[in-house]
């Protein structure tokens, strides 16, 4: 259980700091060229990782549904999606929104055993908690956006700003 919840944890941060190294990227880059970079490096890293760590077992990928082999084309999306997203609405928010609609999707998935999933009943706990996060997350932006308002208002009267 600790092991699992350090690893998500884990990943959680990697998410993160990926999306902000993306958007980086996509400030010298077109989307496309971002993505192709982004999702080309991951797999020669995994590619790499693969052969090393399994050697042939890793190209064994038999008794898979079809459409399965075709999930690295979802990374498409959501590079572009996310990549896009944090320009329009700075990192942060973009990756809040992102998060709480990936909770409300395997919320939804667990509930009706969508994908193969075994079916986890849906609980009143489970909806108060994505309401609270979807609240936590409207709160987040309504106060930053008053204060992100105050700061731009502070430097636009302040005759001692270098603007150079």
């Amino acid at each position: 259980m600790i092991l699992g919840l350090l690893l998500a944890m884990t990943a959680g941060a990697l998410v993160s700091v990926q999306n902000i190294f993306n958007s980086k990227v996509n400030e010298r880059t077109g989307s496309w060229a971002t993505t192709t970079l982004v999702l080309g490096m991951g797999f020669l890293a995994s590619l790499t990782f693969g052969i090393a760590f399994e050697g042939k077992a890793m190209f064994q990928v038999e008794g898979m549904q079809t459409w399965f082999y075709f999930s690295g084309i979802i990374g498409v999306g959501v590079v572009t999606c996310l990549v896009k997203g944090i320009r329009m609405l700075g990192p942060t928010y973009a990756i809040a929104i992102a998060l709480t609609a990936q909770l409300l999707c395997a919320l939804v998935w667990d509930s009706l055993g969508l994908f193969g999933l075994e079916r986890v009943p849906f609980t009143p706990k489970q909806l108060i908690g994505v309401l609270v996060i979807i609240g936590g997350v409207i709160v987040f932006k309504l106060g930053g956006a008053e204060r992100s308002s105050t700061a731009s208002s502070t430097i636009s009267t302040s005759p001692h700003v270098d603007r150079s």
